[in-house]
């Protein structure tokens, strides 16, 4: 076993979890070194989260025992992925009294446009809507708040213009009209251990963790979906 870098041996020692969205994302960071995955599962994630948990963790030589601080994808996002996500951060860290740390998922996903002074993060919130914020990737300011509603609503922040502003995100996926141009990508748990080592966000009690909606209503009635169809 290689000996780990004086600089990065004093870091804790994290497991990510992120089922925000179709794929199931876990990562562990321990010494500097990350192990991660990331698949397709649809919608397996319960099914697969915790056996494939158990041989990430083995094959980073680590145990759950170790872990300093469990993260999690906080939302917005699947309203089920998310349940999933913080019920199993939760069962994991009680035992051991593990702090748990959410982190805002569009801030994830501004994250993969370092250094830009005006950055969209969309993600596809369903039923024609997007999740959505604005940010300062450069300064590490959101200039919005967390939002959600359909593309044509979405404005420019105060005092920027489309020339400097771009975008990421899964919602630049679809076939839908942006105010900017941007990157069909999405995060992963590697991207938010990155995060948690940058000491912006705080850990808590495990029993507190909680959830980031913006929306209250997570599915249309069988009439609105029907009044939806005839529209199309």
């Amino acid at each position: 076993m290689s000996t780990p870098n004086p600089s990065t041996a004093n870091q804790p020692t994290l497991l990510a979890i992120d089922t925000s969205n179709a794929h199931l994302s876990l990562g562990v960071h321990h010494h500097g070194r990350s192990h991660c995955v990331y698949e397709a599962v649809g919608n397996r994630q319960s099914a697969l989260i915790l056996p494939t948990l158990h041989t990430l963790l083995a094959e980073a030589g680590l145990t759950l025992a170790d872990i300093d601080t469990i993260v999690y994808a906080q939302g917005p996002g699947a309203f089920t992925g998310l349940r999933i996500g913080i019920g199993v951060a939760q069962g994991l860290a009680m035992p051991f009294d593990t702090p748990l740390m959410g982190i805002p998922c569009l801030d994830a996903v501004a994250a993969l446009l370092p250094g830009q002074p005006c950055v969209l993060a969309a993600t596809d919130a369903r039923m024609g809507e997007l999740f959505y914020a604005w940010y300062n990737t450069a300064s590490g300011q959101r200039l919005s708040d967390y939002q959600v509603g359909a593309a044509a609503d979405i404005r420019l922040p105060e005092n920027s213009t489309s020339a400097q502003a771009t975008g990421v995100g899964n919602a630049f996926g679809l076939e839908i009209t942006l105010p900017v141009a941007g990157q069909n990508r999405m995060p992963t748990a590697a991207d938010y251990l990155a995060l948690a080592l940058s000491g912006r966000y705080t850990a808590g009690s495990a029993a507190e963790a909680e959830l980031l909606y913006v929306r209250n209503k997570i599915a249309l009635t069988a009439a609105e979906q029907a009044a939806r169809k005839a529209g199309a």
